[in-house]
């Protein structure tokens, strides 16, 4: 037996075990129950595949007829690199659709459920509707902006550090948090950092999970193209690398780079990079989310002009102290504490002794 409630978490499970893996289209599930069994389950699981729907319907075959089909977010009225899956669901004699919410893009954005009701379905809106959204948080942000959803991630010392004063900062947190980021990165489209954090530690920017992964796009900040030449960065053979830099750029090093399969991007004659032309470009690409893993001033930077929406910090069993030991974020020393950003809708989860805190800004 269930309530629509918990038939929508069992599709709500199908839909986030493939976060990362759908963009530039939401992750989305699907359940078919019938004399409260469930019959057909599915989950879209890649841009141009069938989505979510077709998948369980497929599996309830002729079990369809009759049945109930809770899915995620509103079924699709329009033909992309697949069908419109109304045509799908009213064709299988499915008699209710419950929909956990509706989907924000304009080529659906409720045509999709009006059509299911002119051809006699039952349509049951809005059930576990703030959970839907929030599994599909990047996709609506873009969807209503055209700039991608921004999270930032830091490692820190329960006293805030994140390196000494020499930029020592192997290993803060420990390997259960460090595989946890590297999963991250694979339901992130994009990565960005600093050139600090390139040339203070040469990262590989990539996914490491045991079975593989995706790999994000990795975004560099970098005003004069300071970055050296055989940066782990710039060997494209693994993942994508842009670089956005301004007119002071070095232009030997700009068509070095291009030269290795680097793209550039200008953002114009100040002496920093533009973060409008930085965001929106990206949201012109299809990119949906951001994960910013920079140092101290690129997190103050992106903090101060109200860039982040999404903060996750993991924070280590340790005490470091030091005046000149780095922290999370730098940036000009504010004078009273209501200068602080407030994080709400908080949540914490332990990866061994270490503890994530996630909140939203």
């Amino acid at each position: 037996m269930g309530s629509h409630e918990s038939w929508m978490q069992h599709a709500l499970n199908l839909a986030q075990s493939t976060l990362g893996q759908t963009a530039p289209n939401p992750v989305v599930g699907a359940v078919v129950v019938k004399d409260e069994c469930l019959v057909g389950i599915g989950a879209h699981l890649k841009a141009g595949t069938p989505h979510a729907e077709v998948h369980a319907l497929e599996m309830a075959g002729e079990r369809a007829v009759g049945s109930t089909l809770y899915v995620t977010l509103e079924p699709c009225d329009h033909y992309g690199q697949t069908p419109p899956c109304t045509e799908t669901i009213i064709s299988s004699g499915v008699k209710r659709v419950v929909i956990g919410c509706q989907d924000p893009d304009l080529r659906t954005n409720g045509k999709g459920i009006q059509r299911l009701k002119e051809a006699g379905i039952d349509v049951i809106l809005g059930v576990l509707e703030k959970e839907r959204q929030q599994v599909n948080e990047a996709y609506f942000y873009h969807r209503k902006t055209g700039y991608p959803f921004v999270t930032l991630k830091t490692a820190t010392t329960l006293d805030g550090r994140i390196a000494t004063a020499s930029g020592d900062s192997k290993w803060i947190t420990n390997s259960i948090s460090r595989q946890y980021v590297h999963r991250l990165r694979h339901q992130h489209q994009a990565i960005l950092v600093g050139i600090g954090t390139v040339l203070a530690d040469d990262p590989q920017l990539t996914t490491r999970l045991p079975h593989g992964g995706l790999q994000p796009l990795r975004v560099i900040v970098d005003s004069r193209l300071r970055i050296p030449i055989d940066a782990q960065v710039t060997d494209v053979s693994q993942a994508d690398t842009l670089i956005f830099t301004t007119e002071h750029r070095d232009q030997q090093k700009e068509a070095a780079l291009r030269a290795k399969g680097v793209q550039v991007e200008i953002t114009g004659k100040s002496s920093k990079v533009d973060w409008n032309v930085v965001f929106r470009t990206l949201g012109d690409r299809g990119i949906l989310s951001v994960l910013v893993e920079g140092g101290s001033e690129v997190n103050a930077s992106l903090l101060e002009g109200n860039w982040i929406h999404k903060v996750i910090i993991f924070l280590a069993p340790k005490l470091l102290g030091g005046t000149k030991s780095l922290h999370a974020i730098g940036g000009k020393n504010p004078e009273k504490i209501s200068e602080a950003k407030i994080l709400k809708n908080l949540s914490l989860k332990q990866y061994g002794d270490d503890i994530c805190v996630t909140g939203y800004l």
